[in-house]
């Protein structure tokens, strides 16, 4: 009886222990975005926080985006030559691309980088007591260091989300074109005509929701760093686990949403 007793405490506390982180972060979340649209604004802080996930993140994203297409090239052709459906292979590339692939690999890439960063730099600001010092200073630490990183997230990765998309694209007709034998004309005129404005809008949407999530787990786990520098490297490690799981999970959610009808 007492061993039951225990296991329902364990269970309870665990339970208990996931509302309050839940809670915890839903209210920093909305904290964060009450403090983009409410003075002072930061734009320079805004630039910056773009600069470190957006533009740092296009060398990881590119390479990602462009061999995903070509092996995305590569197995369609293996499978579908089996059924003599070879024609599909651009639709299947630009669709996979566009709608999942590109938004998908492109937030994980950017989470293991820009995530990672954003909750190492707010965690050991945290455990050196430099958040406090902004309070100290009538700094309100959320509109200075969070409220822009979730602006420039937002931002950065729908534009990351288009390189993306384009350089997939690039690498599965650079396979079908070069390896494959495929007619470049025939190629692209298949990828054109089986590319529609919805499947590009809704990955720039996905892309726009995972920027979001991609700051918000980096600043969540870095402000509430403690520990020194174990603390700040429990944090950085939860920042991307975290965001990387709110991702997939999202993705699901956001397709049922957009294309199930």
């Amino acid at each position: 009886m007492n061993k039951l007793l225990d296991v329902v405490a364990l269970l309870g506390a665990a339970v208990l222990g996931l509302v309050a982180y839940i809670g915890e972060l839903a209210l920093f979340a909305a904290s964060g975005v009450s403090h983009i649209f409410r003075p002072p604004f930061y734009p320079r802080l805004v630039g910056k926080a773009f600069m470190d996930i957006g533009f740092y993140s296009l060398p990881v994203v590119a390479l990602t985006a462009l061999f995903t297409g070509m092996v995305l090239a590569l197995q369609s052709y293996t499978g579908f030559s089996r059924f003599g459906a070879e024609s599909a292979i651009a639709s299947v590339v630009v669709l996979s691309v566009t709608r999942e692939l590109g938004p998908v690999l492109a937030g994980l890439m950017v989470s293991g980088r820009a995530g990672a960063a954003m909750a190492a730099e707010l965690g050991t600001m945290r455990v050196t007591d430099q958040i406090d010092a902004l309070s100290t200073l009538s700094t309100d630490p959320m509109k200075y260091l969070v409220a822009p990183r979730l602006l420039a997230g937002m931002i950065a990765m729908p534009l990351l989300v288009v390189l993306a998309d384009i350089l997939g694209v690039a690498g599965g007709y650079l396979v079908a074109t070069k390896k494959l034998g495929f007619s470049s004309g025939v190629y692209l005129t298949s990828t054109f005509a089986n590319l529609q404005v919805e499947d590009v809008v809704s990955g720039l949407i996905k892309a726009a929701v995972f920027g979001f999530i991609i700051a918000l787990m980096g600043c969540f786990n870095g402000y509430r760093s403690k520990g020194g520098a174990q603390g700040v490297g429990t944090a950085t490690t939860s920042a991307v686990v975290s965001a990387s799981i709110l991702i997939l999970a999202l993705d699901y959610a956001l397709t049922q949403v957009l294309f199930i009808k």
